[in-house]
């Protein structure tokens, strides 16, 4: 595994202005042989020419979020991440690599949940570059590293857990904010090796696949009806229970046996629950004819 080593360069101003005079040194000397008729100024002339072209090898650019990685015959000598016009050794070799935040929008994988249900999921994972030497030379294509695992930490994250279920239970449609945490923890043990920083991962499509999604709408609307209809029903035996109290406490008002009261408890749950409005019918018999 290698280590990032930060390298400190020459600005490359003075260096191309120096380049400049070299150059226009060559010129008097390559010409000295008319008024010398010696040709050492011609040779001196092509050595200062052959410097001033290898000098100029050694000028490079570091635009803005963006580093060169310096390699000598193949063992690295550090990076520079300082902006601007910069000089080193002409003999360095320089790999550019961009330290810019990146998304990745993952494609719709079809994975089956701890279930045995067959899903389909999708994430966004924000990245970036901050080791450049596990970068380069750790792996062998980071851009590709970072796609292939993080398909990976996907599909091993829905098959971790159940798609819904239960209140008190870890699913990944209930437990969105846990399961992204979890999803940005496990890519970034596994893109640690490539020198890449997650800086955010969340899920941007979770669905049932398309041969289940009919029928589990229609359970996932059925447990809807029956969670209402239980909390109509707690609600109705509530109000049933407060209208006998209140007229058990109106002395006089009326007086209610057992076989009235089943008979009024029946008639107020029946009108409570009711999807319909209640419609009122005067009796104007009695229970015991």
């Amino acid at each position: 595994m290698h280590d990032e080593r930060e390298r400190q360069t020459a600005a490359g101003l003075p260096q191309l202005f120096l380049n400049i005079l070299l150059f226009l040194g060559v010129v008097p000397l390559v010409l000295s042989p008319i008024w010398t008729h010696s040709p050492v100024g011609v040779l001196l002339g092509v050595l200062l020419l052959f410097g001033a072209i290898l000098r100029s090898a050694g000028l490079f650019v570091v635009n803005p979020n963006e580093a060169v990685a310096l390699l000598l015959f193949g063992a690295y000598k550090g990076t520079v991440k300082q902006n601007g016009f910069r000089f080193a050794n002409p003999f360095y070799s320089k790999l550019r690599i961009s330290l810019k935040v990146r998304n990745l929008n993952s494609e719709k994988l079809k994975v089956n949940d701890l279930v045995g249900n067959p899903i389909e999921i999708a994430a966004v994972v924000v990245w970036q570059v901050h080791n450049t030497a596990q970068a380069l030379f750790d792996v062998d294509d980071y851009q590709h590293y970072v796609m292939i695992q993080s398909e990976t930490a996907i599909r091993h994250l829905a098959s971790s857990y159940p798609y819904d279920g239960g209140e008190e239970e870890m699913t990944l449609r209930g437990a969105t904010d846990t399961i992204n945490q979890h999803l940005q923890k496990e890519l970034q043990e596994r893109l640690d090796r490539a020198g890449v920083a997650v800086i955010e991962a969340r899920l941007s499509h979770l669905a049932y696949a398309p041969e289940i999604a009919g029928a589990m709408l229609q359970r996932q609307q059925a447990s809807a009806v029956v969670a209402a209809r239980q909390k109509i029903v707690e609600g109705a035996v509530g109000m049933v229970e407060m209208a006998l109290q209140e007229l058990a406490k109106k002395e006089g008002l009326v007086s209610l046996d057992n076989e009235r009261k089943a008979a009024m408890v029946s008639n107020l749950l029946v009108v409570l629950c009711s999807e319909h409005a209640a419609q009122p019918i005067v009796n104007t018999g009695t229970l015991y004819t």
